[in-house]
């Protein structure tokens, strides 16, 4: 046996990997069997490769390598092959329990005990919390805390009925959860693994390897994990080294960490410092029985090391708190970050671009190389920084994809599923069954085109309100809406596919399996097997298979209204990762993955407070003081973690740390070891300047040029020589808009799934109350009837925010109608075109009504659902649609209407005082309000239209965007215009 146990430990200015590799080959590499007959236990897959590519590196030839064992594998008795051989130690270990047959069997448990506590939960939530249920069993599981120590926590005055609740649920599924187990004849995945690691701790204790055992890098503190840690170090060819353990710090620092003994007068223990990168390691140490004292430092190092005045301050500046005060005492160069730079941007976008140029720069071969060499990576918790890292680097043709992987949920099988389970318990509400029909793996072979020219008329003939709900509402409004011809002749195609699974969503709450396999089943209609092709669809088709195999131990029933919420719930946990294409030198990493990597360049990205370290997770079933009772780590222990990541990564030869002074919608605050370094460092705190400016400058035009103010002049011929009276105001305020709708023809598509809006109210009341005139010839006890008619098939939010209202407003014309007929009135017609030559153009317009006053004269008559035009806009010589339609009639431009035109008359339909309806005129027989005398009227009109016509219509005046912007209300051409560039510019 050895004198001591074999302890070492790699600093983090050294390449962890590649000094291990050094250090492995160098003891045991002398025998061409040395290695071959060796075991290294990592703690992920990913640093198996890391070393693997350290061994590569280091060896100069061929080289057999040890047997590579990642502690964290679920398969860990299958991957560390003879040495966990039952045959020899009694019954085998039971199966874990699949992780989601797991989940739903936990969900079904708080869905029923909420149930009977009368807080009952829809299976969606049920699964969220199953979720953290299972996170937070687990580490009782792992840090080997018996359940039952929760019934012995007394609660106090202090706890909240909350944590009271949660607690009692917590401990009866907990009571419940074991006979689940023995039911199945399984263990817990947490604790198979603990088993594993005692069985091969007795193992080795009595028959240690005949090989080398070395664990390397391990920063588990779980007590099995140290047991089997100290078995190694005591074995005879066995060794243990740590990454960056703090051997040279201070003593009282040492011991503030913690974790500390209660005070035996009080029975309260100092709180330990949980946040610090030291912390999770002091407690492995304690919990393996051995002093930081015996570490040695590990001999061997390699060319990607950095130096070790870079490690000591870096060690400082993360501190105790209550020691930061001696950063005075440091000299210069204990404060140095030299290597390090720190590059601050204005948004993530420019923090994405800094730090893809960086690394594109990498790739650039330095002085007296002919190609380049250099190895960058980046480092970052946030998985959208580095998604658009990557993105930014196609801008190059450089493929680097993230090692952590994208959530399911964000790729397209994910995002399929979910728009089909959306569409479908929205009862395909426009906008829903849109998205789902132009998913990009919606019909993504041969027919794709075909199927989009059907969905773009569907889009289409969808705009405007919402139509009824369900299938059959669109088959109604395709029947019935304008221009959708095209779309009700493709219509049935998608119908076809879609209706099985409304048949399956309108029978409300069944059983999940039920719903999944609709859904399964209408996704392979839509999509083939292209959905479920690639690393995506695999991982897409495994986890329904999974939820649909393990459907029958989740919650009973599940109402198709939580499918959306509980697939992306589980979606968001299945990170898929894909190899395929990642760049030799180049490398993207989230902070698990980084660990024990190497590259001559290091890039932390995304150093916010709340991205790194990341804010702590709350635990909904244990309250803090409830963890820390039973020795559960903090919800901030995370921030210790996050923290020694950091001072790994900052090893390396060049780094480089990123953050963006904003995050989304809101300025970002730095993280706090950012804060740090820069108070360490101080004036010497070394800014990439020249790699701020190159970001700034590669999206810049150098000089901003906006946009005049457009004017165009087209030719005579181009200029319409006929106009309706509804366009005379638009040419006159906005002639650009004019010229926009006329000359070039574009006009603006409704929103999808919109409110109804003022133009589409006005033209519905304008069809009913056409049709009441031409088909019930006004009858006064026939318009209610007719108006309540539209409202049948509309969406229930549109009958219930504006039918009483236009209810209201049609009683009151009724009232009107028949005040008037008292005064001898008579409607003459409805809805007529008609036209007259007028200043060498063609003036067309279409009335809603003309009334025969008493006199012999004609009442123009406007239906109005908003608010009507002020006499201001008559006075300047605009509003003027009443007098041109007069205008027409004078001239008799409408068949069988003669007359002189003096009444001008607005319904509005809107709410004036406490009712809805009203009349107003902009003339005036006094010619009170300043307003127009009714003789005048139709000639002040034919004297604006003149002067309008013949300056754009005959004549050549050029269309000028926003002329009187005061009377051009609408904003459908402003972009187009570009307006925001030039208006209210000197």
């Amino acid at each position: 046996m050895a004198e001591g146990p074999r302890l070492f430990t790699i600093p983090a200015h050294r390449a962890f990997a590649d000094a291990l590799a050094a250090g492995l080959i160098r003891q045991f590499g002398g025998d061409d069997l040395g290695l071959a007959k060796g075991l290294v236990l990592l703690p992920n897959n990913r640093a198996k490769l890391a070393l693997t590519d350290a061994f590569v590196r280091a060896s100069s030839g061929g080289l057999l390598l040890p047997r590579l064992v990642a502690i964290g594998d679920p398969a860990l008795d299958e991957a560390i092959g003879a040495a966990l051989d039952p045959a020899d130690d009694g019954d085998p270990v039971p199966p874990a329990v699949a992780p989601l047959e797991r989940r739903m069997i936990l969900a079904r448990l708080v869905g029923e005990e909420r149930a009977r506590a009368g807080q009952p939960v829809d299976a969606a939530e049920a699964v969220r919390l199953a979720g953290d249920l299972a996170r937070t069993l687990d580490q009782l599981l792992v840090e080997e805390i018996a359940p039952h120590r929760l019934r012995d926590i007394e609660l106090n005055e202090a706890m909240s009925a909350h944590w009271e609740r949660a607690l009692a649920l917590f401990g009866i599924v907990l009571d419940r959860w074991p006979d689940e187990l023995r039911r199945l004849g399984r263990v817990d995945a947490a604790a198979r693994r603990a088993m594993l690691f005692e069985r091969l701790t007795t193992r080795w204790r009595v028959a240690p390897p005949a090989g080398f055992i070395c664990a390397a890098g391990v920063i588990d503190s779980a007590p099995a994990v140290a047991r089997l840690l100290r078995c190694i170090a005591d074995s005879p060819r066995g060794m243990v080294v740590l990454a960056d353990l703090a051997t040279g710090m201070d003593e009282g620092e040492w011991q503030a960490l913690g974790p500390h003994a209660p005070d035996a007068v009080s029975g309260l223990s100092r709180r330990s410092i949980e946040t610090h990168p030291q912390f999770h390691l002091k407690l492995l140490l304690e919990r393996m029985g051995v002093n930081r004292g015996e570490f040695r430092t590990w001999r061997d190092g390699s060319d990607h090391d950095a130096t070790i005045a870079r490690g000591k301050a870096v060690a400082n500046a993360l501190s105790v708190a209550d020691y930061t005060a001696r950063w005075t005492t440091l000299g210069p160069e204990q404060r140095r970050l030299a290597g390090i730079s720190a590059a601050e941007l204005a948004t993530p976008g420019e923090e994405a671009q800094a730090i893809a140029l960086a690394l594109r720069a990498a790739l650039e071969p330095e002085a007296g190389e002919l190609i380049g060499t250099r190895t960058a990576a980046l480092i970052t918790p946030d998985r959208g920084l580095a998604r658009r890292v990557a993105a930014h680097l196609q801008r190059w043709g450089i493929t680097v994809d993230d090692s952590a992987g994208r959530p399911l949920s964000i790729l397209p099988p994910g995002t399929l599923l979910t728009a089909l389970a959306e569409a479908a318990t929205q009862r395909f509400a426009p906008l829903a069954l849109l998205t789902l029909l132009k998913h990009p793996l919606v019909r993504s072979g041969a027919p794709r085109a075909a199927w989009l020219s059907g969905v773009r008329a569907l889009d289409r003939a969808l705009r405007g309100p919402r139509p009824a709900a369900g299938l059959a509402g669109i088959d109604a409004h395709l029947r019935e809406a304008r221009h959708a011809r095209a779309a009700l002749e493709w219509w049935p195609e998608a119908r076809a596919l879609l209706a099985p699974i409304e048949r399956v969503f309108a029978h409300g709450a069944q059983p999940l399996g039920a719903v999944l396999e609709a859904l399964r089943t209408t996704a392979q209609a839509l999509c083939g097997d292209a959905l479920w092709s690639g690393p995506n669809g695999r991982a897409a088709a495994e986890l329904l298979n999974e939820a649909e195999a393990h459907a029958g131990h989740g919650p009973p029933t599940i109402d198709p209204a939580s499918l959306a919420p509980l697939l992306k719930t589980l979606m968001d946990e299945v990170a898929v990762r894909s190899r395929q294409g990642e760049h030799p030198r180049l490398a993207i990493y989230g902070l698990i993955e980084a660990r024990l990597q190497t590259a001559d360049i290091m890039i932390l990205g995304g150093l916010n407070e709340g991205t790194w370290p990341g804010l702590p997770a709350p635990d909904p079933w244990l309250a803090p003081r409830i963890r820390a009772e039973l020795g559960l780590p903090g919800l901030d222990r995370g921030v210790g973690l996050a923290a020694h990541d950091l001072a790994q990564a900052l090893g390396a030869p060049t780094a480089l740390i990123t953050r963006a002074r904003r995050g989304g919608t809101q300025p970002a605050i730095a993280s706090r070891f950012w804060l740090r370094l820069q108070a360490l460092a101080g004036e010497r705190f070394e800014r990439a300047t020249a790699l701020e400016g190159w970001t700034r400058a590669l999206d810049d035009p150098g000089v901003h040029e906006p946009a005049q103010q457009p004017a165009p002049v087209p030719p005579a011929e181009r200029r319409p020589e006929k106009i309706a009276v509804t366009d005379v105001d638009r040419l006159k305020a906005d002639p650009y808009a004019f010229y926009a709708k006329r000359i070039l023809g574009l006009a603006p598509l409704d929103p999808v799934d919109a409110d109804p809006s003022a133009a589409w109210r006005g033209t519905a009341v304008h069809d009913i109350l056409e049709r009441w005139a031409k088909d019930d010839g006004c009858a006064l006890d026939r318009l209610h009837t007719r108006a309540l008619a539209m409202f049948e098939g509309a969406h229930p939010m549109q009958r219930a925010l504006w039918k009483p209202r236009l209810m209201e407003a049609i009683d009151w014309i009724v009232a009107q109608m028949g005040r008037n007929l008292d005064e001898g009135r008579q409607v003459l017609a409805v809805e007529q075109s008609g036209a007259v030559s007028l200043a060498g153009v063609m003036l067309t317009g279409k009335f809603d009504r003309i009334d025969r006053l008493a006199d012999g004269t004609l009442a123009v008559i406007d239906y109005k659902t908003g608010k009507p035009p002020s006499p201001a806009a008559v006075r300047e010589g605009f509003s003027l649609q009443l007098g041109l339609l007069g205008l027409i009639a004078e001239h008799d431009g409408f068949d069988a209407i003669a007359g002189k035109a003096r009444g001008f008359e607005y319904w509005s339909l809107s709410k004036k005082g406490d009712a809805f309806g009203y009349v107003t005129s902009p003339v005036d027989a006094a010619g009170k309000g300043d307003k127009v005398l009714p003789e005048d009227f139709t000639g002040v009109a034919a004297g604006h239209f003149s002067a309008a016509a013949a300056d754009w219509l005959t004549g050549m005046r050029a269309f000028e965007a926003k002329l009187h912007p005061e009377y051009a209300p609408y904003a459908e051409y402003d972009q187009l215009m570009r307006r925001d560039e030039w208006y209210g510019r000197e």
